[in-house]
């Protein structure tokens, strides 16, 4: 759990007001907008029926507001992508930490780019590190897929190490973080792949499909079944008329069909 430090300001510091807006510039490329929403998505999906759900803020692109003094020197853009545990889920216009009890994120996630990499890896990582004391920091770029995340022990980011699969454990999720098909998933504690609700709508369609397959196919050989049924009534049926037939003639002829057999 990570919290501000208490502040301790003199009585004539005027705290600057709670709605706050995000100042944040639109995310790079196609891609740096995709990978942000996917995380929040998956995210609310994964926690929609849990006890975490209302619990939590989840968000991308939005500045967090930490300085009641609002020094020029600590103006920086706000993370891609954060969680904050322990707090209302409610949409808000921008993350301001005097106003949250002062919380900080418990996670964050930079998307890496030319022109933010060098940030990303230095100031913004120190600033994780030393004035968030955000127990958890990955970066990800979408485009050459470069994924390192760390773990803040005794006050210092140290390299949180993959596991055989090539995933990273977050606690602050209990979820692993990892590639697949060039985009940055969550993976459950066993490894399996989160599925997006999108994937989980067209796994549901295709087997709802397959079921209808298969329901189709039962009253295809049902009905075959009932028609080959029909037919040995049919020959049956002729079989006992030819039968009878053959039994009249020999009446007929005086010979009884009972000495035949």
């Amino acid at each position: 759990m990570s919290v501000a430090k208490d502040f301790e300001t003199p009585e004539d510091v005027i705290f600057p007001p709670g709605d706050l807006e995000s100042n944040e510039p639109p995310l790079e490329t196609y891609l740096h907008l995709q990978q942000m929403l996917l995380l929040i998505k998956c995210l609310d999906w994964w926690w929609r029926d849990h006890n975490r759900f209302n619990n939590y803020f989840a968000a991308g692109n939005l500045s967090i507001h930490y300085s009641p003094r609002q020094r020029k020197s600590e103006d920086f853009r706000g993370p891609d992508f954060f969680v904050v545990l322990n707090t209302e889920h409610k949409p808000r216009d921008s993350w301001v930490v005097w106003e949250e009890d002062g919380k900080y994120p418990n996670l964050i996630i930079e998307l890496l780019s030319k022109s933010t990499a060098a940030t990303d890896k230095g100031l913004k990582k120190q600033i994780y590190q030393d004035i968030f004391r955000t127990p958890e920091y990955f970066w990800f770029d979408p485009k050459n897929l470069e994924f390192a995340g760390f773990i803040l022990v005794g006050g210092t980011y140290q390299p949180i190490e993959p596991n055989p699969q090539g995933l990273l454990w977050s606690q602050q999720l209990s979820l692993y973080l990892g590639v697949h098909e060039n985009q940055l998933r969550y993976f459950n504690a066993e490894g399996q792949l989160m599925p997006t609700p999108e994937e989980i709508a067209q796994w549901e369609a295709e087997h709802a499909q397959q079921e209808r397959q298969r329901a189709e196919q039962e009253k295809q050989r049902a009905e075959q079944e009932r028609q080959r049924a029909e037919q040995e009534r049919q020959r049956a049926e002729q079989e006992r008329q030819r039968a009878e037939r053959l039994a009249a003639k020999l009446r007929e002829l005086n010979i009884d069909p009972e000495n035949l057999s």
